[in-house]
């Protein structure tokens, strides 16, 4: 998994409250088996209507949020069932942050072992994060995760909280099984010493 150290990115707003993984990627389109293809699906009902045509009104159809890696969005976000290609849709759509008041529990933990940084921000700093993105084509944000701060090269400065081992997880790059591939030799040993009392 590629760490997170910064990231200097685009930001695309969400502007709605209890975004669902259903909503983030539709049911149908879970029958894929690898983690890669599914952000062409992303927010499929949402950018596109029932004949196929492109809703224009939906941000991540306008031209000034493409190439967006920072995704704001409201309360709530990942709420509904618990399937982990919504992380991955996020993921492959070139998402590497999420900013929002509140996640679902289960898709901010698998936000993690997807390389993904989900920030929380109180109401008042995401409304705020929502009027500069809104006024200005464009905007960006510098993620930095070694320090836990958000800046825009102005004037903003946000730090924020983030769980130390979650934080190092996402620095070194790490998922569920790199994490226990760092205790390989002794597990090896173990594993060995194990063989040889079973042949004493």
């Amino acid at each position: 998994m590629e760490p997170f150290v910064q990231l200097n990115g685009l930001v695309a707003p969400v502007d709605r409250v209890n975004v669902d993984t259903d909503a983030i990627i539709p049911k149908q389109f879970l029958k894929r088996i690898e983690r890669s293809g599914f952000g062409q699906f992303l927010f499929f009902e949402w950018r596109w209507d029932e004949q196929g045509n492109v809703i224009p009104e939906f941000n991540l159809n306008k031209p000034r949020y493409q190439g967006a890696s920072v995704l704001l969005s409201r309360a709530n976000f990942g709420c509904g069932s618990s399937r982990e290609h919504a992380p991955w849709a996020i993921m492959d759509y070139g998402f590497r942050c999420i900013i929002a008041p509140s996640f679902a529990d289960i898709f901010y933990n698998n936000c993690f072992k997807n390389g993904i940084l989900p920030i929380k921000l109180s109401e008042e700093q995401v409304d705020d994060l929502f009027d500069r993105t809104n006024a200005q084509e464009g905007y960006t944000l510098n993620i930095d995760l070694e320090n836990k701060v958000i800046t825009d090269g102005k004037e903003l400065r946000i730090p924020f909280e983030l769980d130390e081992h979650r934080r190092q997880f996402l620095l070194q790059g790490l998922d569920d099984i790199g994490l226990t591939l760092q205790h390989e030799s002794a597990i090896t040993a173990y594993e060995a010493q194990r063989a040889a009392s079973a042949n004493a």
